[in-house]
């Protein structure tokens, strides 16, 4: 494969791995934990690099994911105290452990390669550089294959534990009492956060996989009303976002972790707007319509009422009726229209009045209002 291949095959296979447990993240309310914990497992990569000298050791990995499950006790002691919000308690906790592992950084190992700009930003472009050889033979980059790892990992506990995850996530009470032990499950969910950041932290760095776990998940939620579908359009999402990341970095000539996020995010404003059921249009057409419905009903309910009087003449008259509504002229006319069309009024001459169908509707309504 040449680089530029090698680079969409990292960063494919990184935003899938993310979108996994982000999907559980969103749907719990807790995306911001995967910010938190994508910058506080900074110092435990840091510590553990201390004390192996070696940057490609497993214990990397380890005490970055020891370190994750840290910060999430770390924020739920502080939310239990109930001292603090649990916004504040986030807020609190990643700051404190990411500084610590930035002055690490920038005190105790300046001179080898761990780098604050690489740590915030990451730089795809260098990862295949970074190569996994056994007994002599290139296998292709390293990050390729750890990822690679990541992904199926996630992909097998997540199908191994679907009923489990989905229960917890849904009614961590229900969960309780049917025996699922809702605590473990959710800290298993951490750790594999944890190791998936870990896994991202050295070809996207800390602050963009927040992006990659978080944005691709999210819109989905705005596709999907089921976990099976939105899990399957969050791995979709993700992989598109990738791709036309890394497309858009080519043209450009500019970061592709950076350009692979602002994808993520164009995505989820089409999906935010466009939805289906959810996107903003959709729900601006919806309760366009649910008005509209709602002052039919109010029209037949007046004609009703005067339809058998003597005042029937003024109060069913169509050129008065937005007096007698207090509507504007044109909005009246609409509704007319509506409930015409659907038969539910009938003109004579001037006059506009319910149908057999209008009554039943009217009536229906009268007593919706009077419970």
């Amino acid at each position: 494969m040449t680089p530029e291949v090698e680079i969409l095959a990292i960063a494919v296979v990184t935003a899938v791995a993310a979108a996994l447990p982000g999907t559980y993240l969103v749907l719990r309310r807790t995306a911001m934990v995967s910010d938190a914990i994508s910058h506080a497992i900074l110092p435990g990569i840091v510590v553990a690099f201390f004390v192996t000298q070696d940057l490609n050791s497993p214990l990397l990995l380890v005490a970055a994911a020891m370190t994750g499950v840290l910060t999430v006790v770390l924020i739920e002691a502080l939310i239990r105290s109930r001292l603090v919000p649990e916004d504040a308690s986030i807020g609190i906790v990643f700051p404190a452990l990411f500084s610590i592992g930035v002055i690490l950084i920038s005190r105790a190992a300046s001179d080898v390669h761990l780098d604050t700009d690489a740590v915030l930003l990451g730089e795809l472009a260098f990862a295949p550089f970074h190569r996994l050889t056994v007994g002599g033979a290139d296998l292709g980059p390293a990050a390729l294959w750890s990822m690679g790892a990541i992904l199926v990992v996630n992909a097998v506990l997540i199908a191994f534990a679907w009923k489990e995850l989905k229960l917890a996530t849904v009614d961590a009470g229900l969960a309780a009492l049917l025996g699922f032990q809702p605590l473990i499950i959710h800290y298993g969910l951490m750790t594999m956060v944890s190791v998936t950041a870990v896994g991202a932290f050295d070809a996207v760095g800390s602050i963009l996989v927040v992006a990659l776990m978080i944005a691709p998940p999210a819109t989905a939620y705005l596709l999907a009303e089921r976990l099976g579908p939105m899990i399957g359009f969050a791995v979709v999402i993700a992989a598109v976002g990738a791709a036309l990341g890394w497309a858009l970095a080519l043209a450009l000539d500019v970061s592709i972790a950076g350009a692979i996020a602002s994808a993520s995010g164009l995505l989820f404003a089409v999906a935010f707007l466009l939805a289906p059921r959810r996107g903003l249009i959709a729900q601006a057409q919806r309760r366009s319509g649910q008005r509209l419905d709602f002052a039919m009903r109010m029209l037949l309910v007046h004609l009703l009422h005067h339809a058998d009087t003597p005042e029937a003449g003024e109060e069913c008259r169509e050129a008065g009726l937005h007096r007698h509504l207090g509507w504007r002229a044109s909005w009246t006319r609409r509704v007319v229209a509506k409930a015409e069309g659907r038969e539910l009024i009938a003109r004579q001459g001037e006059l506009v009045l319910p149908t057999g169908e209008g009554r039943r509707l009217a009536d229906d309504a009268v007593i919706g209002f009077s419970e």
